[in-house]
């Protein structure tokens, strides 16, 4: 019997490893709103300290990374919560390009707010 509970907790262990594995690959989940000349993205992010989260915008693509190290005293039974996020989510609007209309972030209970200026159109008079 010990080598089928060895065998049963092996396949276990690797079960969780492939969930994890998928929510790194999936997470984080993300909305966006349009909002005046903004577009507010929240970001679910759990987990991690904002220390830990680098974002880059460079046009209309967002990069999110994040990475937490764990110290862990004792045997990992079960370990599925991501470690590490790289997503890649292209925005539905061009961001300005000035320098001084920068993004906001901010990052609390887990969720991380990014206030992100819009290129807004020009108003064509009519003569």
């Amino acid at each position: 019997m010990g080598i089928g509970n060895y065998m049963v907790r092996e396949v276990m262990k690797e079960i969780g490893n492939k969930s994890r594995e998928f929510y790194e690959f999936i997470l984080p989940p993300v909305d966006m709103i349009l909002q005046n000349d903004s577009l507010i993205v929240t970001i679910d992010m759990p987990g991690f300290d904002k220390k830990e989260i680098k974002l880059r915008l460079n046009g209309n693509i967002l990069s999110i990374n994040a990475k937490r190290e764990d110290e862990i005293d004792g045997t990992v039974v079960w370990r599925q919560r991501p470690r590490f996020i790289d997503k890649k989510v292209r925005l539905p609007i061009e961001a300005k390009d000035d320098e001084d209309l920068v993004a906001s972030a901010k990052y609390r209970d887990g969720v991380l707010t990014l206030t992100i200026p819009t290129k807004t159109g020009k108003n064509i008079t009519v003569e």
